[in-house]
């Protein structure tokens, strides 16, 4: 069975079967998919995460549909109804919709009218009208007239109904269905009387229609939000008349008074419960692949803000903006550790700019700021004008920072355990500073949901959801690697082979044994085990350690390969690091082992170039046109600066500085045929636009970046 799992893997994702069992096999002995592509790739033949996890996912429903023909098998034997053919037939079949039409007949179901029919002794009615040879059925019909069935038409309607479920389940028919449902089939929405006012941004689907394959996932989670509000009637209808003509093709012979009655039988079989039945399929498949589109682009936002460039570690003010609250400051300290907290008031109602500006000034000088970070929210530009229009006793970088999620944070009960004895509001300052030292730090304390990036994420497959972003968080921040003697017990989650109780493990003996000095005493941890320490050693860092491969991406296993390069060069391995030119003398075809090849080779020639190095980019500072505050301000034709806030597979959203996101559609991305946003912008990209057109009413504002 293992073996056609692995040929079907192969089949449907085009990679040899060899690399499929090896990935496997990794797999299932407890490797993670980040430890697989970064130190097995000789193993799998140099499998990025996307190729093993595109295996997992593949082993993981076909796994799955393995079980489910397993409890069908089981089913028919107890109806003692499984005969060896289709046996074979759900044995050898791998697509889901084929096993559950041939279960159908045989599936378990409530009583149907076709049932009570047959209670009624009708089948045998139904069998002689089905052959279409009975010149007079409804003579014929007076036979069965006794007990329950008071008439001859109560029979033939019998006869009917049992002859419908037999079209209903028969294989052929349904696919038939299918065919015409996948050529003609038109998804469309009607506003539910009365609902108009409540509706009203939905008014663009109250009398909506259109080809179901030509239907964007974003209009069809749209729809279905809308139906799921009660505000949208939504339908999946095929071509009708085509649809029922090709059943009677399939069921009708000849033009005679019984097949008259299989017309009828055939045109109840549809309405009643082919389309109902494959509409719900249909309605299923279509939402699926909606869901797929729209995580795949919730995941590649979440990755470009998690691999965002970090400001690294400096002495940081961060400000939560505010106009009658006031803007709540913090000062942080280079690990990001809060060091004082007080409230300003620059903005009406107080207008106490001036007391405000001595005080953000002292605090520049008393802690040494070396950058401030602000919050994009409400306040955000008067904030931003009022802190750049401040002298100080040294050169200070300002920038805005997204606080999408802030709030989330400062309420959980995450934040609680940082800072017990602080409110909300300077919880959420300290998230904002800490989100320009390191944003992948901080963001994955969020539940990515809530870090306000993708599309209808509310509306999709929730656990599909989670479990791809649990997995671009964890890639990411295994890309990244973290330092073991700083990370917190949130990051350490994520790290390869560990999760919760041993990142909290890890923790807990750094307060008790202070800084870890080498990765060898990783393993001193309490429950960390040989596989753990195998999967998470290579992802955490030790900087000013005992050795200096501790502060690399080179795994423990490989320090001896590493070690023999610097004997054979006569040098140390600080000074194999140190030395380009002596790392040019090597010829590294002479450490081929039967278990190193030249992939790992060249991976720990990469990081001894530059070991420990952070795969992010430099962080830059932004800044709007400083005549932009309001909707109002805006004009056709202006040309402004902007940063992309948000993805979607019809475009992206950028801030111009003003409160509304400008949307700049697929069509305005660039002088080209564009399929995919992300081939041209990324979130948190400095970018610029044109206004196309500004909508005061709907606070809708259209960009492009043609042309510039």
């Amino acid at each position: 069975m293992d073996q056609i799992i692995h040929q079907l893997i192969s089949k449907n994702i085009q990679i040899p079967v060899r690399q499929i069992e090896k990935t496997i096999q990794l797999l299932q002995e407890g490797a993670t998919i980040p430890f697989i592509s970064r130190y097995r790739k000789e193993v799998t033949g140099g499998l990025d995460e996307v190729q093993i996890g595109q295996i997992k996912d593949s082993l993981d429903k076909l796994t799955e549909l393995q079980k489910r023909k397993e409890a069908i098998l089981k089913s028919m034997e107890e109806q003692e109804k499984l005969t060896p053919e289709l046996r074979k037939r759900i044995e050898d079949s791998w697509d889901s919709t084929e096993i559950e039409d041939i279960y159908l007949p045989y599936k378990p179901k409530r009583v149907t009218r076709a049932e009570i029919a047959r209670k009624k002794g009708l089948e045998p009615l139904a069998k002689i009208i089905m052959l279409q040879n009975e010149p007079d059925p409804e003579n014929r019909a007076y036979a069965f007239v006794r007990g329950e069935v008071k008439d001859a038409e109560e029979a033939l309607q019998g006869a009917r109904d049992i002859i419908a479920e037999w079209v209903n389940e028969n294989e052929a028919a349904r696919n038939t269905i299918r065919n015409t449902f996948t050529h003609t089939a038109a998804i469309s929405s009607k506003v539910v009387k009365g609902k108009e006012e409540e509706g009203a941004k939905y008014r663009d689907y109250f009398d909506f229609s259109e080809p179901l394959k030509r239907c964007t996932s974003h209009r069809l989670l749209a729809l279905r939000r809308g139906e799921a509000e009660g505000i949208l009637r939504v339908a999946i209808s095929p071509d009708a008349e085509e649809a029922c003509e090709r059943l009677y093709k399939r069921f009708v012979k000849g033009k005679g008074a019984s097949s008259d009655q299989v017309e009828k039988a055939v045109d109840d079989a549809y309405k009643r419960l082919l389309k109902p039945s494959i509409e719900t399929e249909f309605a299923n498949l279509s939402k699926a692949k909606a869901d797929e589109e729209a995580i795949r682009v919730f995941a590649e936002n979440l990755r470009q803000l998690l691999l965002a460039a970090p400001l690294g570690q400096k002495r940081v003010l961060g400000i939560d903006p505010g106009y009658r609250t006031g803007c709540k400051v913090v000062c942080l300290d280079a690990q990001g550790n809060l060091l004082h907290n007080e409230t300003i008031y620059p903005h009406p109602p107080q207008n106490e700019k001036s007391k405000a500006a001595s005080k953000i000034s002292h605090l520049v000088e008393t802690y040494a700021i070396e950058a401030m970070a602000i919050g994009n929210g409400t306040a955000s530009r008067e904030t931003e004008q009022f802190i750049t229009g401040i002298r100080y006793d040294r050169k200070v970088q300002v920038f805005v920072v997204s606080e999408n999620g802030a709030s989330i944070y400062s309420a959980s009960k995450t934040a609680r355990e940082e800072f017990p004895e602080y409110d909300v509001t300077v919880r959420g300052a300290v998230s904002i500073g800490r989100r320009l030292m390191d944003p992948l730090a901080e963001l994955v304390k969020i539940d990515p949901k809530s870090i306000g990036v993708g599309q209808y994420q509310h509306d999709v497959d929730q656990a599909a959801l989670k479990k791809s972003l649990d997995q671009t968080v964890e890639s990411c921040v295994n890309l990244v690697g973290v330092n073991v003697n700083t990370a917190s017990k949130h990051l350490l989650t994520y790290i390869s082979g560990l999760g919760p109780t041993l990142a909290q493990n890890i923790v807990n003996y750094r307060t008790e044994h202070g800084p870890f000095r080498t990765r060898k005493e990783i393993r001193n941890v309490a429950r960390m085990g040989e596989k753990a320490f195998e999967q998470c050693a290579g992802f955490l860092r030790i900087q000013g350690g005992e050795n200096p491969l501790d502060n690399s991406a080179v795994h423990p296993e490989s320090y001896a390969i590493v070690e023999k390069m610097a004997k054979d060069l006569r040098c140390t391995v600080s000074e194999l690091i140190a030395n380009k030119e002596l790392k040019k003398q090597l010829k590294l075809d002479n450490y081929i082992t039967e278990k190193t090849g030249m992939p790992t080779l060249q991976d720990i020639m990469e990081e001894l170039d530059k070991p420990g190095r952070d795969p992010r980019q430099t962080i830059q500072v932004f800044a709007f046109d400083p005549t932009i505050r309001t909707i109002e301000d805006l004009r056709e034709g202006m040309r402004l600066p902007g940063i992309v806030t948000n993805i979607t597979n019809f475009g992206c959203f950028v801030d111009v500085g003003i409160k509304e996101n400008g949307l700049v559609h697929i069509s305005e991305l660039a002088d080209r045929f564009v399929s995919d946003p992300t081939e041209v912008v990324s979130i948190h990209q400095h970018v610029e636009v044109r206004v196309l057109s500004v909508d005061l009413g709907r606070k809708r504002v259209q960009l492009s970046m043609k042309g510039i």
